[in-house]
């Protein structure tokens, strides 16, 4: 099992950068695939970027998916951040390759909250 913690959200400038970090909790954090999601008001959740035990990435341009085994932590970089990026947004794991979908995440982080003024 694995207890993930988000922080780095706050208020940003359109055109700005966030980088969010996730730590887990856990000896077994290598043997987990990393995501990343985010849910906006009335809206859906939804995919940003997935990395996986090997280190094997999803690209979405603006956004950089990182993690450090050493630390338990996984990183989202964002740059060029949009008024539309504004959501919560949620680090999630699970054993296995990656899925976009977040109903394959097991484990989940309360999230965090990102708001970019325009």
């Amino acid at each position: 099992q694995v207890q993930l913690v988000e922080s780095g959200g706050g208020l940003v400038q359109s055109g700005g950068s966030l980088r969010l970090s996730c730590a887990a909790s856990g000896r077994t954090f290598s043997r987990y695939t990393l995501g990343w999601f985010r849910q906006a008001p009335g809206k859906d959740r939804q995919f940003v970027a997935a990395i996986s035990r090997s280190g094997g990435s999803t690209v979405k341009g603006r956004f950089t998916i990182s993690r450090d085994n050493a630390g338990n932590t996984v990183y989202l970089q964002m740059n060029s951040l949009k008024p539309e990026d504004t959501a919560v947004y949620y680090c999630a794991a699970r054993e296995g390759v990656i899925y976009r979908e977040s109903s394959w995440y097991d484990y989940w982080g309360q999230g965090t909250q990102v708001t970019v003024s325009s």
